[in-house]
C-alpha cells in the first residue's frame, strides 16, 4: 500500500504536540490524512479547516431539578430530559477517573487535544481495512463532540455535530486544540465525566454512580469505576442490568487491564477485582410528581410545577419555563414540612379513606407569605386508574370512565385547571369585607327572618326562587332575630346576609373576592362576575361559585394577617446550576385596609368558640368546638353548600391557615350528607393544633373601635 507523504510527516509531530505547536498548524498537519482519505485535496482540506469555527457553545450541560422538603434535604423529586447532576471532579473517586482515562484515552495527560500518534495509527488501520474501525479520538475531542450535541438546538446544528465526515471531524480537533489552551487537563476530565452517557437515562457519573450502584461517585471502587467506563462507548451493547453479564464482565476486564498498562493498578489487583463478578445495587433518580418520594407528596409537587410555569423569570413562555426546570439544574427548597404534610394527610385519610368517591382534602398556608406547608387529599398521586372503583356520576360511568379514587392526578385542591367545588356559606367572609369596607361597622344590625325576598331576579323554579326574586332561607330557626356581624357570620345566619349583600351590592362582593385571590373556573362563574352581570349576583354571598382550597385557604389568609394578600407560593429559596441563590420573593399586596381585615377576624372568631374582642357573638356558633381543640387564638368559617353536597370549613390563626373541604369530584350533585359535615372542621383544627403545639401563642390585633360602631336598637321584625 503506497502511503501519502502527509503521513511520513506526521511521526515528527509528537515533539511538536508536547511543545505547544499552534493549534491552526497542529491539527492542518494532522488532519491531512483525514482529508486524503476523503478525496480533498490539500487545498481544500486547509479551506475546509479555516471555516471551521473554534468556539464551543456558553454554558453547562442540561442538568436536573432538585426539589427538596423546606428542610433542605428530604428530596422530594427531580425533574429532568436527561438525568445529570454536575460534580466537581473533587467529588468523584481516583479510581473513576483513572479508569476512565484509561479507557478513553490512556495520552490524555501527554497531548494537546490531538494525539498525532493516535491519529496516524487510525490512518493506517483505515486504510488497510478500507473501512472507518477507528476515529482517533481524544477524550478532549468525546467532550467536544457531546458538547456540540447536547446544545445542538435546531436540526441542523444536530447533524453537523454527529455526521461522519472529515468537516466535522477537523472541526472537533480545531475545538479540542482550542479547549486545552483554556482548560486545565482536570478541568477536561471533570466535564468529560459529566457530560458522558451511559446508559439506563444516566447522563453524567452522579447519575451513573446512583442508577447502576445506588452510590454517590465520590464512593465509587475499582471494579465499579471500570464497568461504568467501559459502557460509555457503547452502553446497550455492554449493559451490565441485561439477564446475560458476559459481554459487561469483559469489557469491564478490558478495563482493569488498560488501567494496569497505564500504571493506575497492580496485576495483582487487577486479578483481584477480575476474580469478582459484577455486582449492582439498581438505584432509580425520580423524575416529576409521579415519582416523588411519598405518593401523597405528589398533589403539591403539581402545585409547585404550576407555580413554577407562571414564573416569567424562569422564561418568556411556559415552554421556556418548563424548559428551564427540566434542564436547568436549579436546587429548589420547597415550602412542604414532612412533619405537617404526615398530619395531614394522616387526618385525611383517617376520616375518609380513599377508597371512597369523596374527596376530602386540606391546603395548610402561611398568613403574609403564602408559603404552603401541606397539600393532602384521600387519594393517591397516579397515573395508573385501570384498578379505580366505579365512577359515581352514571353518565361517566356507562361511557367507561373510571371514578377519581383512590388514583388520580387531577390537581383536587387547587394550582391547577381544575374547575373546584362550591363553596357555600364560607363566601360570606367576602359579603363582609366588603361591607366594613363601605363604612358599614361590625355592629350593623339587620333583623333576620327564616326567609326573606331580595331585590335580585333569578330563574323561577330554580334554587331559593319565589317567583322570580332569589329567597334564601334559614339553616335553622334558631337564626331568626337581630343579628349583627358577629352573630351573624358565628350562626352563619342566610337572610342577614342576603340582606347585607343588598346594601353593599354584590358587585362590591365579587370585587372584593377578586382583589384576595380567588378566580373564576367556568364559563358561568366568569359571565356572572362581569360587570354587566356582578350587580345582579346576590346568590354569590352563599358560595354559588366554584372555588379551590387553596384559594380560600389564601383569601382568608389575608384576613388573618391584617388585609395583606400573598399568592400561594411553593417554594422557599432556590439556586440555580452556577450555585447562585436566585430572588424568589412571596408575591403579596396590601389588598385589604388592616381595620378592615381587623374586624372581620373579630367576627370569624364568633365561629370557633374563641369569642370577639370587641362584641357578642350571641349564645351558640356553627364550630364551637374548635377553639378547645386548637387551645390558641383561632377564627374560621364552616360552609355547606345545597344539599350538603359539599361541605367547608376553613380555619386560622395568626401563623397559619387551614382550608378543608369534602365533595365528590366526579359528580358535584352527589351529597355528602350532615354525617360528613364536621370532618373539615375536625381535620383543620387537628392540623392546626400539631402544626402549632410548640410555637409561641400570637394574638389577634383587635379592630379600632371605629369600625365597631355604636350598639344599635334592634331592627323590626321583617313582615315577609
Amino acid at each position: 500500500m503506497r502511503i501519502p507523504a502527509a503521513f511520513h510527516a506526521l511521526g515528527r509531530l509528537g515533539p511538536l504536540v508536547r511543545c505547544g505547536l499552534a493549534g491552526g498548524v497542529l491539527v492542518a498537519a494532522i488532519a491531512m490524512p483525514i482529508v486524503a482519505t476523503a478525496g480533498f485535496g490539500a487545498k481544500n482540506g486547509a479551506e475546509a479547516i479555516e471555516r471551521t469555527g473554534t468556539d464551543l457553545p456558553a454554558g453547562q450541560p442540561p442538568q436536573a431539578s432538585y426539589v427538596y422538603a423546606n428542610d433542605g434535604t428530604t428530596l422530594l423529586t427531580t425533574f429532568y430530559d436527561e438525568a445529570r447532576k454536575v460534580v466537581p471532579l473533587t467529588e468523584v473517586s481516583a479510581a473513576a477517573q483513572q479508569a476512565m482515562v484509561s479507557a478513553e484515552d490512556q495520552r490524555f495527560f501527554e497531548h494537546n487535544g490531538v494525539d498525532a500518534k493516535g491519529v496516524v495509527r487510525a490512518f493506517v488501520k483505515n486504510q488497510v481495512s478500507g473501512e472507518v474501525h477507528q476515529g482517533a479520538s481524544t477524550l478532549t475531542m468525546q467532550y467536544v463532540r457531546n458538547i456540540l450535541i447536547t446544545n445542538a438546538d435546531t436540526p441542523e446544528a444536530a447533524k453537523d455535530a454527529t455526521e461522519q465526515t472529515s468537516t466535522r471531524k477537523i472541526r472537533e480537533m480545531r475545538m479540542a486544540v482550542e479547549l486545552e489552551h483554556k482548560w486545565t487537563k482536570p478541568q477536561i476530565l471533570e466535564g468529560y465525566l459529566n457530560v458522558a452517557y451511559f446508559g439506563h437515562r444516566a447522563y453524567g457519573i452522579y447519575a451513573a454512580a446512583q442508577i447502576y450502584f445506588s452510590k454517590k461517585p465520590i464512593d465509587l471502587n475499582v471494579a465499579e469505576s471500570a464497568m461504568l467506563a467501559g459502557l460509555v462507548q457503547a452502553p446497550s451493547e455492554y449493559d451490565p442490568a441485561s439477564t446475560d453479564k458476559k459481554t459487561a464482565t469483559e469489557r469491564r476486564d478490558w478495563v482493569v487491564d488498560r488501567m494496569v498498562s497505564v500504571g493506575y493498578l497492580s496485576p495483582e489487583a487487577a486479578t483481584k477485582v477480575k476474580a469478582n463478578p459484577i455486582e449492582l445495587h439498581i438505584g432509580s433518580i425520580p423524575n416529576d410528581c409521579v415519582s416523588v418520594t411519598y405518593n401523597d407528596w405528589g398533589f403539591f409537587c403539581d402545585f409547585l410545577h404550576a407555580w413554577w410555569l407562571q414564573q416569567p423569570q424562569f422564561g418568556a413562555t411556559r415552554a421556556e419555563r418548563e424548559n428551564a426546570l427540566r434542564r436547568g439544574g436549579y436546587v429548589i427548597h420547597s415550602t412542604l414540612d414532612p412533619n405537617i404534610q404526615g398530619t395531614a394527610h394522616e387526618q385525611v385519610t383517617m376520616r375518609e379513606n380513599e377508597n371512597s368517591s369523596y374527596a376530602h382534602g386540606v391546603v395548610l398556608l402561611e398568613p403574609g407569605t403564602g408559603k404552603v406547608s401541606a397539600m393532602a387529599v384521600n387519594r393517591i398521586y397516579a397515573l395508573d386508574q385501570s384498578g379505580n372503583g366505579p365512577n359515581s356520576n352514571s353518565a361517566k360511568r356507562s361511557a367507561g370512565i373510571p371514578g377519581s379514587y383512590p388514583n388520580t392526578v387531577v390537581p383536587l385542591l387547587g394550582g391547577g385547571d381544575m374547575s373546584g367545588y362550591q363553596a357555600g356559606s364560607t363566601f360570606k367572609m367576602f359579603t363582609m369585607l366588603a361591607a366594613l369596607d363601605a363604612g358599614m361597622p361590625l355592629n350593623t344590625h339587620i333583623y333576620a327572618p327564616p326567609k326573606v325576598t331580595t331585590k335580585y331576579v333569578v330563574e323561577p323554579g330554580g334554587p331559593a326562587s319565589c317567583g322570580d326574586r332569589w329567597c334564601p332561607s334559614n339553616a335553622s330557626a334558631g337564626m331568626t332575630g337581630d343579628q349583627t356581624m358577629w352573630s351573624g357570620f358565628g350562626k352563619s345566619v342566610n337572610t342577614y346576609f342576603a340582606q347585607l349583600v343588598q346594601r353593599v351590592g354584590s358587585e362590591n362582593a365579587v370585587a372584593m373576592a377578586e382583589k384576595i385571590g380567588l378566580k373564576w373556573h367556568n364559563d358561568v362563574d366568569r359571565e356572572m362576575a362581569t360587570p354587566e352581570r356582578s350587580w345582579g349576583w346576590g346568590a354569590f354571598t352563599l358560595g354559588v361559585a366554584d372555588t379551590t382550597p387553596l384559594e380560600m385557604a389564601a383569601a382568608y389568609a389575608t384576613v388573618a394577617a391584617d388585609g395583606v394578600y400573598c399568592a400561594p407560593m411553593a417554594v422557599n429559596a432556590l439556586w440555580d446550576a452556577t450555585g447562585k441563590q436566585v430572588n424568589v420573593s412571596p408575591a403579596c399586596t396590601q389588598a385589604v385596609r388592616p381595620e378592615v381585615a381587623q374586624a372581620a377576624a373579630d367576627a370569624a372568631r364568633c365561629v370557633t368558640g374563641y369569642k370577639a374582642a370587641k362584641g357578642s357573638c350571641g349564645d351558640w356558633s356553627t364550630a364551637p368546638g374548635v377553639y378547645p381543640q386548637v387551645k390558641r387564638p383561632v377564627a374560621g368559617k364552616t360552609g355547606t353548600t345545597d344539599s350538603n353536597r359539599a361541605a367547608w370549613f376553613i380555619g386560622f390563626t395568626p401563623e397559619l391557615c387551614g382550608a378543608s373541604f369534602m365533595a365528590d369530584p366526579d359528580n358535584p350533585f352527589h351529597s355528602v350528607g350532615d354525617a360528613n359535615s364536621q370532618k373539615p372542621v375536625n381535620t383543620v383544627a387537628v392540623l392546626l393544633h400539631d402544626a402549632l403545639e410548640d410555637k409561641p401563642v400570637r394574638y389577634f390585633n383587635p379592630p379600632p373601635d371605629s369600625i365597631v360602631g355604636a350598639p344599635a336598637p334592634p331592627a323590626k321584625p321583617a313582615t315577609r
